[in-house]
């Protein structure tokens, strides 16, 4: 039938017609959309026994309508990416029941049981114990796995040729590491913040060292990565008794530099943290970059042994390891500056009742990170770095 958008009355049938339901008069059906992009739909039956989830690429980016077009083919990136987290971690991603190419849309496990974990951070709850080793596991399993270390040759030819994603990548390109330091108008900002964006954009060694990172995220087909990991793509919470971590929405997987899924991480942990000292809350931010980063390298060099190319002996690990970290550093620092500055700001600050003194202290933070990442050698030293300011 060709693409078709689907509205919630279309779902019962769609489901049907898909294999995924045997009655669809037995539906119930509402649209839960929160992110930015796509349309998602929730389905469950009459008696609240059985429900899933059905998600669905626009050809647009849904929270600006028509005005922005944008390639609905971003779900097969995710779609893909599942399929290759499947294979290394099933325990961190959602279920997936089907995918249907035609109409670019995802039908997976209903995971309302659980909370985003950025919700949960601007309510004043924690991390917990759990949370950010589980995403440290999630990077290095995949990374490795989609790496020259982990995969034959020929088959990293044609998982590169397969996951090009020109259209996506550009939005990052731009949106993360050109627009916020330039004039543009997809930039915006508090009025508070002009002489911090006009010094930014003003900022040679800045700007030089973000067109590194730019070129290094152009050219750099390390691994598959997620492409969007953040706090809100992150769902958390507890099933019969033990803790759960869900990794979603990786419609920008590409392959590129492993530091970038670190860093956007990292970015987010760095804002939430900014947010609880902003609002007088003791909280276990500050732990996160620790805790993500030495559950990926203990998992990364757990799995180096099983490498295929062992042309790259022990030797070359360490240094591996720390390009990776380098690169982290740097790229947590413009996503934090993107997202305070550029097009898509985070409600860790947008929500405070006054967001210019926390902003203010991120977008430093967010500058030393670029300009000194090279410096930076571990994770207390980053800590150490937000303490100043």
């Amino acid at each position: 039938m060709g693409y078709r958008i689907l509205e919630p009355a279309d779902v019962p049938a769609y489901l049907n017609e898909r294999g995924h339901w045997p009655d669809p008069s037995d539906i119930r059906v509402r649209e839960v959309s929160d992110g930015n992009m796509n349309r998602v739909f929730l389905a469950r039956s009459t008696d609240g026994t059985r429900s899933l989830a059905v998600k669905q690429a626009l050809p647009w980016v849904r929270v600006a309508g028509p005005s922005w077009p944008m390639t609905p083919e971003r779900a097969d990136a995710e779609a893909r990416a599942y399929e290759q987290v499947a294979k290394v971690a099933p325990d961190k991603i959602p279920a997936i029941l089907g995918y249907d190419p035609e109409n670019y849309a995802l039908v997976m496990e209903d995971m309302s049981d659980l909370e985003v974990l950025r919700t949960l951070l601007n309510e004043g709850a924690s991390y917990g114990p759990h949370t950010s080793t589980r995403i440290g596991e999630f990077v290095a399993q995949l990374t490795f796995a989609t790496s020259d270390f982990g995969m034959a040759s020929a088959d990293r030819k044609a998982l590169l040729a397969a996951s090009v994603s020109p259209e996506l990548c550009k939005i990052t390109e731009d949106v993360v590491l050109a627009e916020p330091y330039i004039e543009h108008e997809h930039n915006h900002w508090h009025e508070d913040l002009d002489d911090l964006a006009r010094e930014f954009r003003a900022d040679t060694r800045l700007r030089t060292e973000v067109a590194d990172l730019r070129h290094t995220f152009m050219t750099s087909a390390q691994a598959l990565l997620h492409g969007d990991l953040h706090t809100g793509s992150v769902m958390v919470g507890e099933r019969e008794g033990a803790p759960v971590v869900r990794v979603f929405d990786p419609e920008f997987s590409f392959v590129g530099p492993i530091g970038y899924d670190l860093g956007l991480y990292w970015a987010n942990a760095l804002v939430s943290e900014e947010r609880a000292r902003a609002l007088g809350l003791l909280s276990d931010h500050a732990d996160q970059l620790a805790l993500s980063w030495e559950a990926f390298e203990a998992e990364f060099r757990a799995l180096w042994p099983t490498r295929i190319d062992t042309f790259f002996d022990d030797a070359y690990l360490d240094r591996f390891l720390r390009r990776i970290w380098t690169e982290a550093v740097g790229y947590a620092g413009t996503e934090i500056i993107r997202r305070i500055i550029g097009f898509a700001h985070l409600t860790d600050l947008t929500t405070l009742e006054d967001p210019v003194p926390a902003s203010r202290r991120a977008l430093l933070i967010g500058r030393e990170l670029i300009v000194r990442r090279g410096e930076l050698n571990n994770p207390n030293e980053v800590t150490a770095l937000a303490e100043v300011f």
